[in-house]
């Protein structure tokens, strides 16, 4: 995969750094005007002065309030970190000394379990199966050896419609999961769902519940893709648990629901008494519907985000969160790139993809109570959007409760007014599509 020349450009030079924003600049101005439509509602420089990275990061974690002292997020350095446990595609090459990822995790949880970072350095290859890191887990820097993210693959190929017994053979087929490991409880969980299926929360490759995760220079993929129909088949690539989570120079690649960013507790249910902080920067994510959600706080930071069209679904999508009625903060891109395929190009070429819509999970069609239930935040500012996408409608319909798009454009708006959707746009430049 190659990244934009925009996050060539910002790349990181040090392994040891504050990451924050490059300043941002354009070949042409935006021609986006506050306040907007009703479907496309933009807001006024005083208006987006509220959605920042500093004001994203500084709500939530240990709460769901204002933090007194907010979170920066620094890259850990790997450069001469002491206990490096190292995985690799044969055991005893080039330092390896286990040969699946969770092996490292559990060996590292095992011997040091402090509270200090720990380090699992993966050498170039395509590792297959689960990756589970439990709550309770120390900070773990997991990063890839090679020169490129794309030169170390983590994936696994489940589904969400993927059925507890099929989940218990995919996963554990060769007792990677014990009773007594620490993960142990997050593959009981879903492999002995008693749901027909498993849902896409259980269908991760990787998935993380602990605070202070760090992945670095690899990629997670959720392989099954292209090997079903155009339907529903939610399959997670990554999902996030923890707070202070820091994703940098990683490729997150699917189809439905690749990144899954929420905030929920070893019964696999979501809490209201906390809200998880998330910060990709310099990354890739890729999918095709709904392929960024969630309920967390996150920003994205010089990311592209690519949609796809091999799949042939209905209605591409790229962003549904599901942020709380009472949160006011949702997901932030700045300095990004949304891009499409060749599909999604010219005439015959299919239906332009929508840049998101809310994620009312949990409510049924036309159950959507203002106040009560979900109402999706988004800020997309800076970036630039290509015309893979519906640049005059970019908006769908709610997810589960089907309510149409409804943007605030009165004048002395209320951002969080829960009558009105909260998914905004500011300073963004269109461009043709790729």
């Amino acid at each position: 995969m190659k990244m934009t020349r925009l996050s060539r450009a910002c790349a990181v030079l040090s392994t040891t750094l504050i990451l924050t924003a490059c300043s941002h600049s354009e070949e042409n101005l935006s021609s986006q005007l506050a306040p907007g439509t009703a479907a496309l509602p933009v807001l006024s420089a005083d208006e987006a002065g509220n959605f920042t990275q500093n004001a994203y990061l500084a709500f939530g974690g240990p709460s769901v309030q204002k933090q007194q002292q907010g979170w920066t997020p620094i890259l850990a350095s790997t450069e001469g970190a002491s206990n490096v446990y190292v995985v690799g595609p044969q055991k005893g090459t080039d330092g390896a000394q286990y040969t699946t990822v969770q092996q490292a995790i559990n060996a590292a949880m095992k011997d040091h379990n402090h509270g200090e970072r720990e380090y699992i350095k993966v050498l170039p290859g395509t590792y297959n199966g689960a990756v589970y890191i439990p709550a309770g887990a120390p900070p773990i820097s997991l990063f890839g050896a090679g020169t490129t993210a794309d030169q170390v693959v983590l994936q696994q190929g489940i589904e969400g419609n993927t059925a507890p017994a099929d989940y218990r053979k995919a996963v554990n087929s060769n007792g990677q999961f014990l009773p007594g490991d620490r993960a142990w409880y997050m593959f009981s969980v879903c492999g002995n769902a008693q749901n027909q299926t498993i849902g896409a929360n259980c269908s991760a490759t990787v998935w993380a519940q602990s605070n202070g995760l760090q992945l670095q220079n690899l990629t997670v993929a959720n392989s099954v893709q292209d090997a079903v129909d155009a339907g529903e088949h939610p399959a997670v690539a990554l999902r996030v648990d923890g707070d202070q989570t820091l994703l940098d120079n990683v490729h997150v690649l699917g189809r439905e629901n690749t990144l899954l960013l929420t905030t929920s507790d070893v019964n696999n249910k979501p809490v209201t008494s906390r809200y998880s902080r998330v910060y990709v920067h310099n990354s890739l994510i890729e999918g095709d519907v709904d392929y960024v959600t969630g309920a967390a706080n996150a920003v994205f930071d010089h990311v592209e985000f690519h949609t796809v069209s091999s799949r042939g679904v209905k209605q591409a999508s790229v962003f549904a969160p599901a942020t709380p009625a009472n949160v006011p903060y949702g997901f932030l891109v700045i300095d990004s790139s949304l891009t499409g395929d060749k599909g999604f190009n010219g005439e015959g070429g299919a239906q332009k993809a929508l840049l998101g819509r809310a994620s009312d999970v949990g409510v049924a069609d036309g159950g959507y109570a203002p106040g009560q239930t979900p109402n999706g935040q988004l800020v997309i500012r800076d970036s630039k959007i290509d015309g893979s996408y519906n640049l005059q409608q970019p908006w769908g319909n709610a997810a589960y409760s089907q309510r149409p798009f409804n943007g605030n454009v009165a004048a002395n708006r209320d951002l969080n007014d829960t009558g009105f959707n909260r998914l905004w746009q500011f300073n963004n430049t269109v461009s043709a599509a790729q």
